[in-house]
């Protein structure tokens, strides 16, 4: 072994911390493991621990790393105002503002009460919601509750199609 090579120490060996963690990217859940020094991700591999992975991580869940640190990644609201050719920042309440007066106002002008021969209906067909199959179970419960409670009934993940 070469002097250069003793001196090589491992991506994961200087890591203040080490999160347990599930891959982002579809619906199998691979187990993760993600270091960590100085708050900045250093390193992320397979669990070992994971019943579903048992270590394993396909190319995408590999690729996780360069996800959250790639100077390319966008921190910051990006908006596109209708026929506009340019996209501009906005602050995250200016955003969530936007899209809670749309939600309202589409709700507001597509509500049904009941239906022409007076059955009760009470919904929307305004709103839908198609999740994605990197939403864990708990995240698909609070959507489908946020959306029945707005009295939308086309709810649907992507898992199932």
């Amino acid at each position: 072994m070469s002097p250069t090579s003793k001196g090589l120490r491992g991506r994961t060996a200087d890591a203040d911390r080490v999160v347990d963690s599930i891959c982002p990217y579809c619906a199998v859940g691979c187990g993760q493991r993600i270091f960590v020094k100085d708050g900045r991700v250093t390193q992320v591999e397979g669990d070992p621990a994971s019943p579903i992975s048992r270590g394993r991580l396909c190319p995408k869940g590999s690729a996780t790393k360069q996800l959250v640190t790639t100077p390319s990644r966008p921190t910051t609201v990006r908006y596109r105002r209708p026929y506009g050719t340019d996209w501009e920042d906005l602050d995250l309440e200016v955003a969530m503002d936007m899209i809670a007066d749309r939600v309202i106002a589409s709700r507001k002008e597509t509500w049904e009460w009941q239906t022409p021969e007076g059955a009760r209906l009470r919904r929307t067909m305004g709103i839908a919601s198609l999740g994605g199959a990197t939403l864990d179970n708990e995240e698909n419960y609070l959507m489908k509750k946020l959306y029945t409670a707005l009295g939308a009934i086309q709810v649907e993940n992507q898992a199932r199609i």
